[in-house]
């Protein structure tokens, strides 16, 4: 394998890894503004109203998301480990 073969593996995991943990991480993200936002308001400032439904709405993501991942993945190491990388990665 050359070095462009090694540059589009990486890539290839890298792009996985981002699309694997975005949808977590996106409602981890919105879900933290909103308790701020309600904290700010309400002045609230207690930590664990923030954590618990923070935590409770990525694991409901998670749940929702693991039979996406799941096939994502499998299709991903099919791809990597199943065809020969210099098939696969080769320049014209």
């Amino acid at each position: 394998m050359d070095v462009a073969g090694v540059i589009d593996m990486t890539r290839d995991a890298i792009v996985a890894s981002i699309l694997l943990s975005a949808p977590v991480l996106l409602v981890g993200v919105i879900v933290g503004l909103l308790i701020g936002l309600i904290q700010a308001i309400t002045q609230v400032q207690d930590q664990t109203v923030s954590f618990v439904p923070k935590l409770l709405a990525m694991v409901l993501t998670l749940t929702f998301c693991l039979p996406w991942a799941v096939d994502y993945m499998t299709t991903y190491c099919q791809r990597c480990f199943g065809e020969p990388p210099s098939s696969r990665y080769t320049q014209p």
